[in-house]
Formats: C-alpha cells, sequence, structure tokens
C-alpha cells in the first residue's frame, strides 16, 4: 500500500496539488489520468520521493519495495541488459555484489564465511537462483531477443534501452509499481504481454499512459488529477470516459426529471457492469461496479477539441495504386516489392515492427523521398492531406497562431481564424501565441486545424496520435470514425487502430501483408502470425 498525506505543491503562483489525501491498496491497478500539464508525472515523482512536496507526506510501509520505470536511458550504459533488469530490486542486486566480492578474495578468512552465509541465506530468500531465468524471461516477453541479453545497453536502439528499463521495473515482484507510459516504444505484441503480465499481478500498479486500451485493460481504478485534487473512480479508463459524458449531458439537460436522470444511471452502471464481466479482471471489476452509487458519478471538466475533417469534393473510384515499391535505408530492406490499390472508402492501417516503414512509405507518396523502385499513381480526383510525425518545419517561425493558420485558409477574415482555433482550444490569448514556443501537443492541434482547412478527401496521418492527451485522441479517434473518405494511416494506439481501420496492411523487409479485418481479428490469427515470421525470417538471411 502507499499512500498520501495533504500533499501540496506548488511552483511560484502556479499549484499543482493542494492537500492530496489519497490511498492506493494492493490487488489494484490505477491509471493515473489528467489533461497535459496537470502534474501525472509529477505525482509519481513524489509518491517515489524524487520529489518532495511542499507540504504533507507519502506513506509506504517499511518493508514494502517500490519499483518505478526509469526515464534516464543512459543510467545503465555500461552494463549489459540482463544485470540491468536484475539491478531493479536494489537488496537483491547488493548481495550479489558482496558475495561475489567475498568469494573472490585471496585471504578467506572465518568472518568472510560467515557473512558469506548470511548473504546466501538473505539471497536464497529473495529467490535469487531465479534471478537470471526471470530477468531473461521478462526481456524475451518484451521483445529483446536472447542474442541481446549480454549486450551492453549503449549497444542497444532506444527502443530496447526502454524495454529493458521496463523489464527492470517489472522484475523482483514488487510491492509498489509505478509506471509512466510504459507502452512507449511497444509493439502491439509486447504490450498485449505487459496488460496480460500486469492482469496476473496481485500487488499495487500505478499508471500513467496515453493508450486507452491499455488502461481498459488493466485498470480496476482511475485516478483523476483535476484542479488540484485527485479523485477516485471505480472502473476502467473507458467506464470513467463514458460516464463523466453521460453525467454532463444530464446536466446540461436541464428539463429531464430527477428521478429520470436517476434511472439512466442506473441501467448505465448495470450494463457495464455486465460487459466488465467479460475483462480479464472479470471478478473485481464486476464487484467494485455494483459498489457504485449514481452520486458517483460525476461530470468532467475536461474539454475535447473539436475535430471534424469535411471533404470539399467526393472522391472518384481511382484513389491510389502502388507497383512494386521497395526502399532500403543503409542497405537494409525497409520494405519490398509493394503492390495494393487503394479502394473508395479504405481506411487502411499501415503498420510494420520497424517504425520507419510506414514513414518512409509515407514520405514517398508525398514526394519527400524517392523509392529505390517501382511507382504510385494518386487518381485525379484526389485531394491528398498529410500529418507528417516530424513537424517542427512548419513551426520554425515566429508567427502567432492566427496569422499562422491564416497561411493555409482561402477565407482570412480573423474572427473566422479565430473561431477555427477556439475550436481547437486556443481561445483568447492563447491564439496569439508564437508558433515557435508550442508545446508537442499543440503543435499536433495545430496541424490538425491545417488538414482541416485543406478539405481532402484522403488523409494520410503518420503517428498523429503522439503528444496528445488522451481528451484530443478521443476527439480525433471519434472524427475518423465518422469521417467518410479514405485514410491511410500509422499508430501504436491499438484502440485507435483497432477502432478506425477496416483494412491492415503490413510492411515487411520480405512483402506486404494486406487483410480486410479489424486490428484485433489481425493480431490474433495464427496463419498471419506464421506468415508474418516467415516474412521477417527471409528477410534476415
Amino acid at each position: 500500500m502507499i499512500s498520501t498525506n495533504n500533499v501540496s505543491l506548488s511552483y511560484g503562483k502556479r499549484t499543482l496539488f493542494e492537500d492530496v489525501t489519497i490511498k492506493f491498496v494492493p490487488g489494484n491497478c490505477y491509471g493515473l489520468i489528467g489533461a497535459n500539464g496537470a502534474g501525472k508525472s509529477t505525482f509519481l515523482k513524489i509518491l517515489s520521493g524524487e520529489i518532495e512536496p511542499n507540504t504533507g507526506s507519502v506513506e509506504i510501509p517499511a518493508n514494502a519495495r517500490l519499483a518505478i520505470l526509469k526515464q534516464n536511458h543512459f543510467e545503465y550504459d555500461e552494463f549489459p541488459a540482463l544485470q540491468t533488469v536484475i539491478m531493479g530490486h536494489k537488496r537483491l542486486w547488493d548481495i550479489m555484489q558482496e558475495k561475489d566480492a567475498i568469494y573472490a578474495k585471496a585471504d578467506f578468512t572465518d568472518a568472510d564465511g560467515v557473512r558469506a552465509a548470511e548473504l546466501e541465506g538473505e539471497f536464497a530468500d529473495l529467490q535469487g537462483w531465479d534471478a537470471e531465468y526471470e530477468a531473461a524471461e521478462l526481456l524475451s516477453g518484451l521483445g529483446i531477443s536472447e542474442s541481446l541479453h549480454y549486450s551492453l545497453m549503449k549497444d542497444l536502439s532506444g527502443s530496447e534501452k526502454v524495454r529493458v528499463l521496463l523489464a527492470q521495473a517489472l522484475f523482483g515482484n514488487p510491492d509498489i509499481l509505478l509506471l509512466d507510459e510504459p507502452t512507449n516504444h511497444l509493439d502491439a505484441e509486447s504490450i498485449m504481454w505487459l496488460e496480460n503480465f500486469l492482469d496476473n499481478f496481485t500487488n499495487t500498479v500505478i499508471v500513467i499512459s496515453h493508450d486507452r486500451h491499455f488502461l481498459d485493460a488493466v485498470c480496476t481504478h482511475v485516478a483523476d488529477i483535476d484542479f488540484g485534487k485527485i479523485k477516485m473512480f471505480a472502473g476502467n479508463y473507458g467506464f470513467w470516459y463514458q460516464s463523466s459524458q453521460l453525467a454532463l449531458k444530464q446536466r446540461a439537460d436541464a428539463n429531464k426529471k430527477t428521478e429520470d436522470k436517476r434511472k439512466e444511471l442506473e441501467e448505465f452502471i448495470r450494463r457495464f457492469s455486465a460487459n466488465a464481466s467479460k475483462s480479464k479482471q472479470a471478478t473485481s471489476r464486476a464487484k467494485l461496479l455494483e459498489k457504485l452509487t449514481v452520486e458517483d458519478i460525476q461530470p468532467s471538466s475536461r474539454k475535447y477539441p473539436y475535430i471534424a475533417f469535411k471533404p470539399e469534393r467526393e472522391a472518384g473510384n481511382q484513389i491510389l495504386n502502388v507497383e512494386n515499391l521497395s526502399k532500403s535505408i543503409d542497405g537494409q530492406p525497409i520494405f519490398t516489392d509493394i503492390s495494393f490499390m487503394v479502394d473508395k472508402g479504405d481506411k487502411i492501417a499501415v503498420i510494420g515492427r520497424n517504425d520507419i516503414a510506414a514513414s518512409t512509405f509515407f514520405k514517398i507518396l508525398f514526394g519527400e523521398e524517392k523509392a529505390d523502385t517501382g511507382d504510385f499513381k494518386w487518381g485525379t480526383t484526389i485531394t491528398s492531406s498529410f500529418f507528417p510525425k516530424d513537424n517542427q518545419e512548419f513551426f520554425e517561425t515566429d508567427l502567432n497562431l492566427v496569422d499562422w493558420l491564416r497561411q493555409y485558409s482561402v477565407e482570412k477574415d480573423e474572427s473566422f481564424i479565430r473561431g477555427f482555433l477556439g475550436r481547437m482550444l486556443f481561445s483568447g490569448e492563447e491564439s496569439l501565441k508564437k508558433a515557435n514556443v508550442l508545446s508537442g501537443g499543440e503543435k499536433v492541434r495545430c496541424m490538425f486545424s491545417r488538414m482541416m482547412l485543406q478539405a481532402g478527401n484522403v488523409l494520410v496521418f503518420d503517428e498523429p496520435t503522439n503528444h496528445l492527451d488522451l481528451e484530443s485522441i478521443t476527439a480525433l479517434n471519434n472524427s475518423l470514425q465518422d469521417f467518410d473518405g479514405t485514410i491511410l494511416f500509422s499508430s501504436h494506439d491499438l484502440q485507435f487502430v483497432d477502432t478506425i481501420a477496416n483494412r491492415i496492411i503490413e510492411l515487411t523487409p520480405g512483402g506486404i501483408i494486406d487483410k480486410r479485418m479489424t486490428y484485433e481479428e489481425y493480431l490474433s490469427d495464427e496463419t498471419i502470425k506464421e506468415t508474418r515470421k516467415k516474412m521477417y525470417a527471409t528477410a534476415m538471411v
């Protein structure tokens, strides 16, 4: 268990937390949510002791071990991956080091023998004999091949380092586990492995994530940071979102009778409780939801941007034809002999184990890179609009947001531009911010505004959910589900992909896999799994 008592933290005039008293108990997984800048990561740092609050205290039982996902990717550069994982259990690692030092002595004394016996006893109590096996199992589960287990951390890629540090946090069955964005840089298979791991974890977990599918899969509670307070809700993120939206709708409906509202909320709780019984954490979630009262459901103060893509004209039947495209980078094939036709109404998720594959493919479609071989052709009725993963070049200017967006608008009137920015949560003075000082999430919302003004009938997105908060991701997700045109996109957000895509195209060094199905179906299809293995294995030969 871990709890806070009247914790407050301010930076200058800005108050992040005020008199926060909350308890996190074993057996539960808490999703810590809040708008960008609300202080989610800061709160985890307070819990871990990395940051001292201005007032209040954090209470952890004396014998409890706390583990946190480290954010410094260079801290363990001189250590092998397997050792880095074991170092997550500091006491066990210290015992191993002291034991080795004693046994390495040339003048081994009786006192050394007594100390070694003590250490061996504690080592056995901490399951030390299984440490290397457990560490290796965690690494393999997170997609780190055995050939890399003894490689130095400095020789691993950024994505591989993140996975090793995640394995380090999970190692040794910690009593309290704090995870800040654990799904970053993980592929779908690794995320599902982590979901299963946490589903079977019996201690306390507090997690921050922008991956809604992940939060829904693992969380028994949502801890919502709002106005400097933290409110606890039973259920996962999906339940919190739907219930808060229902409560908000009811608050706005002044004519609806109180008794009608109560019945509607009670029916909602019953329906969601039934759905929870189908999940992995069925029993605990269903029991929690059964205890809910109507008064527990409250509207959220969150603001959602208004995102709506409306094509200026309808596309014809000829959308895009790709023939025999191949591309290598530094002598390594990224994709080979890619051929397919895009049909009207397709919403295609372009995926691949190598993130570069989809990005490179999209850049080729928009003339930013050239293919080694092959060709492509857009239909004559197509007006395409592209969201690049790296948008920095668009913001290397000191224009304010009104003038920045005016560049991309046929309508130049300031009230029109300000209205557009207001729908994207840039109201009043916010609309006069300089473009070159925007945060990552603000830049993404500006790029969506630009795309909406372009009114394309084919939309192409390269990792659009990066840098976005849950509210903006939800707004974008809903918008693309409603879009009547054609979409090609890449994303690591499983729910985003699964709820939008009606076709999956995987780019591999050994060819293409093209299936008309949902992402969940694609990931669970055994035949496709075998095909993928063969395609990637062939490319490695």
